[in-house]
């Protein structure tokens, strides 16, 4: 189910018009086209009822894959359905979610259960009392959780830009979207797949699995019913999983045949639910040739912070590449590293312009690099900058 061709660089052309024009060019809403003429709309069905009967496996996806950060969180407020409705036209090959539960046991998109930074609950007045301070995963948080929100208070919120600092015109649609929940999102991704006569992949990651779990609030178990309700729940299904604890894959391992992959944070640290179960491992021994084997048990990749494969120096310069890579792929593991930005602030030191830590730098130099590794795939807050150096690595294209 390779997606590319002239098509797709007719969409990257206009999405980098866009992109320089601050996006001006697309509304606040859907960025989709106009609805195509009936016949053409049958059509469309048709080719998407096929693939769904038909369609390959994450093996025949295009590589190097772009994936949407959390949507276009690049351009518009992340993990909102106009942020992942803009990643899927600018052109990403699959689009991420993040999952929290809500107070009722609903599956909401967000980075994290606190919301303080990425909805307006702090004007709400009538949820001022329940600010508080958590630990979650051993770090003391205050603020405002999903948790304590049934789902119906949470769909009083409106979604904000969370760093508005870096990103300033993202603010301009600051409340223009709601919290979505994470049927909504299948939803969405089924219109969008007949519209376009194609599945639209999926990359869904659980939050603080171990956390939540102690409150009585799995997510395995809710997630995995959502998945078999809309039919990804197969080995060929348009979706990955993915969780920074190993367990939580290994949960969904035994509940749905999805691919899954395991996030792996810096080299030094210890997945939560390690910590919790006494397990002395760290990321340095996931990476290791005996780690990725078994990993390999119950995952399908890895999802490495892009240090692991290309470590900075103390001037944040990158160095020598490591091994994992190879490592990986002798396992046959995918690799999804995190995550390729196109502010100065983001990028190795080396590929900054200028002394603006929030202005563009040379993001195509970094992401040429990053792919010169051999890496599956990348996550991206910039779908369009990210899919316009992938086509220079994918079959058949000049490098």
């Amino acid at each position: 189910m390779t997606q590319g061709g002239a098509a797709r660089r007719t969409v990257l052309g206009a999405a980098v018009l866009a992109a320089g024009g601050g996006m001006a060019g697309l509304s606040a809403g859907s960025a989709a086209a106009a609805p195509a003429p009936s016949s053409a709309g049958q059509a469309a069905e048709e080719a998407y009822a096929a693939d769904v009967r038909h369609g390959g496996g994450y093996r025949d996806l295009p590589v190097p894959l772009v994936i949407g950060h959390r949507g276009a969180s690049g351009y518009r407020p992340e993990h909102t359905l106009g942020s992942y409705q803009l990643a899927l036209d600018l052109g990403a090959d699959v689009v991420e979610q993040d999952l929290v539960p809500t107070k009722d046991g609903h599956l909401v998109c967000r980075h994290e259960n606190e919301i303080g930074g990425t909805t307006d609950v702090a004007d709400h007045p009538e949820f001022a009392a329940r600010r508080t301070t958590k630990s979650v995963d051993g770090v003391a948080i205050t603020g405002w959780f999903t948790e304590d929100f049934t789902l119906a208070e949470l769909k009083t919120l409106r979604a904000k830009e969370r760093i508005p600092a870096v990103r300033q015109r993202n603010t301009l649609y600051d409340g223009r979207w709601d919290v979505p929940t994470f049927e909504e999102v299948l939803r969405w991704a089924d219109r969008e797949g007949k519209r376009r006569g194609r599945r639209v992949w999926l990359h869904v990651e659980t939050k603080h699995p171990t956390y939540f779990r102690s409150l009585g609030l799995g997510l395995e178990e809710p997630l995995a019913k959502l998945l078999r309700r809309y039919g990804r729940d197969g080995r060929n299904a348009p979706l990955f999983l993915q969780s920074f604890e190993p367990s939580s894959i290994q949960r969904l391992s035994r509940l749905v045949s999805a691919p899954r992959v395991v996030l792996l944070s810096a080299a030094g640290t210890r997945p939560w639910d390690f910590e919790q179960a006494k397990d002395p491992r760290t990321v340095s021994d996931l990476v290791k040739p005996e780690g990725l084997k078994w990993i390999a048990g119950f995952a399908q990749g890895i999802g490495p912070t892009m240090d692991l494969i290309l470590p900075r120096d103390a001037s944040g310069k990158l160095s020598a590449p490591t091994t994992l890579v190879r490592d990986a792929h002798a396992r046959g593991l995918v690799l999804h590293p995190y995550t390729a930005r196109n502010e100065n602030t983001f990028l190795p030191a080396e590929y900054r312009k200028g002394t603006d830590p929030n202005a563009y730098g040379d993001a195509f130099g970094a992401f040429k690099t990053y792919f010169e590794q051999g890496i599956d795939g990348i996550f991206t807050d910039n779908a369009d900058t990210g899919l316009l150096a992938a086509e220079a690595f994918r079959p058949g294209r000049g490098r």
